[in-house]
């Protein structure tokens, strides 16, 4: 059903076994946000923001061969960061593994308690949204 989705979560959480504190997950969060490439600024626009985050934060998603792939930016670093992993999660995934999988890594890799409320609203609002575009490409 959505396996590959939850692959690919384990995949991300590989990425933090070096990390031997909060301090050394923030530090991979930070440097996931400075890989993360830009999206095209004719994306940057009203439509794309994701509502309820700190920082102004962009997602754009396209359908392609039954599939979404998403593409984010922040102007914020740790958000940034928070976006890639989300990305890393969800993009290339059906629209129903996309509505079905939840992003549990999040929480058992400690990011969910560790960042702030303001962060933690923001992470919740880029789930949503990255739903609300697999459930309007499911539905045509």
């Amino acid at each position: 059903m959505y396996e590959s989705c939850l692959q690919k979560q384990q995949k991300v959480k590989e990425l933090f076994e070096t990390c031997a504190n909060e301090q050394d997950t923030y530090r991979k969060i930070i440097d996931l946000g400075r890989e993360m490439p830009p999206i095209d600024a004719t994306d940057k626009v009203d439509e794309n923001r994701v509502r309820g985050c700190q920082s102004i934060m962009y997602l754009v998603s396209d359908f392609k061969d039954g599939k979404v792939f998403f593409e984010a930016e922040s102007d914020a670093l740790i958000s940034s960061g928070l976006a890639a992993l989300m990305v890393k999660a969800y993009s290339g995934e059906t629209p129903e593994a996309i509505l079905k999988c939840p992003p549990d890594f999040l929480e058992e890799l400690g990011i969910t308690a560790s960042i702030t409320p303001n962060r933690a609203n923001g992470l919740f609002s880029l789930h949503l949204r990255m739903k609300q575009d697999a459930l309007k490409y499911l539905l045509g």
